[in-house]
């Protein structure tokens, strides 16, 4: 999907910008992340099939705000993600009830 394309280029794009700031190589970020080099080439190209782990690691590694947040700021947001889902139910079924709304 383009959004999800922008996206992933948006990230790979900082990450890239952050590593240059730092004087680094991409073999530097590489070994940093323990990957090879062609897989940070990958990730700063913004190739949708580098794992999404593996990008948040060289994103923070670099010091990228990932979600709008400071590193520090992760945990909490995560217990909060945590708790309201613990809020949904369990399990998502179809209703076998049809509504009709078209009034």
């Amino acid at each position: 999907m383009p959004t999800t394309r922008a996206a992933v280029a948006l990230l790979g794009s900082q990450i890239a910008a952050a590593r240059k700031e730092r004087g680094w190589t991409a073999a530097d970020l590489a070994e940093r992340v323990g990957v090879q080099p062609h897989t940070i080439g990958r990730l700063e190209r913004g190739e949708p099939t580098v794992a999404v782990g593996l990008a948040f690691e060289a994103a923070v590694v670099v010091g990228v705000p990932l979600f709008g947040a400071e590193e520090g700021e992760l945990p909490a947001l995560a217990a909060a993600a945590r708790q309201r889902l613990a809020l949904l139910p369990a399990r998502v079924t179809k209703s076998a009830i049809v509504v009709d709304d078209n009034f």
